[in-house]
């Protein structure tokens, strides 16, 4: 049964996960053991419960808690429910709320790189990307598109950043992901790593001497490593020279580019179908 507390100071310490701590001081919350991230919305709150994330608080519309938010925090346990209307939780979090709902959780624990390869076919390696949005949106197209994990360098944006899990409709807790290790360089020798574990890496640019998305030669090899670069700059120069193959997409009406979200969508469309 949820300990449901109305909140009547917007000033108590139990509150400042949601209003006043920055998500570097969440990530780094019970250092040295783990932080803490706040997931957003009942359908997010509920597949990070099925992935055995643990759940510290909640905040959530006082409407909600036996409205749509009812189900998760059945899910929950016997934890803190902070509860109070629309506007004082605007007021507290300083935006609206998504379902009327959020959930303080610890961060899991993550794979290594060499673990998120071992059974995979298709990986996609994120490099710098810093937009969260896109990173949501990049995991919900790789869990529906049959990419079998995920790594991102450290560059890119937390996928448990509060709006990355959001828009990612709670995937970011269903397809394996991790980080390249931390004793591990980028590109190298983490590209070489991935081609020591039997996989063929494509860079996705804009060159001369790229080949179109739809060769038959993508679709020939056993083991893919697709890479997807930063926003406007793209991938990394040593990346592309490291890269078995440079694919692009080929467009229309004189588009010379896609947004990284959509050419990502693409890509494991095309190159996950096998």
């Amino acid at each position: 049964m949820n300990n449901i507390i109305k909140i009547t100071d917007l000033n108590i310490p139990e509150l400042d996960i949601y209003a006043r701590l920055t998500e570097s001081q969440l990530l780094h919350y019970y250092e040295p053991n783990g932080g803490l991230f706040v997931a957003e919305s009942p359908k997010v709150v509920t597949r990070a419960l099925g992935a055995g994330c643990e759940p510290v608080s909640v905040l959530a519309e006082d409407k909600d808690i036996k409205g749509e938010a009812m189900e998760a925090l059945a899910k929950c346990g016997d934890i803190p429910v902070y509860t109070a209307p629309f506007q004082v939780l605007a007021q507290l979090t300083g935006y609206k709320l998504t379902r009327g709902m959020l959930c303080a959780m610890k961060r899991p624990a993550l794979p290594s790189m060499r673990e998120i390869c071992r059974d995979a076919r298709r990986i996609v390696i994120l490099e710098n990307v810093m937009n969260p949005t896109n990173v949501g949106a990049i995991f919900r197209s790789a869990a529906a598109l049959n990419m079998d994990g995920i790594i991102l360098t450290k560059g890119c944006s937390d996928p448990l950043y509060r709006r990355s899990a959001r828009v990612s409709m709670g995937t970011v807790f269903q397809i394996p992901w991790t980080y390249v290790d931390k004793e591990i360089s980028w590109p190298k020798p983490g590209i070489h790593i991935l081609k020591e574990m039997g996989f063929k890496t494509v860079a996705f640019a804009l060159r001369n001497d790229s080949v179109s998305i739809d060769d038959p030669i993508l679709l020939s090899e056993q083991k893919l490593a697709v890479i997807m670069g930063t926003e406007g700059d793209g991938l990394a120069a040593e990346t592309m020279a490291n890269c078995d193959y440079t694919v692009k997409i080929p467009m229309s009406h004189g588009v010379d580019s896609l947004n990284v979200a959509a050419a990502s969508a693409v890509a494991f469309w095309q190159l996950g179908n096998k």
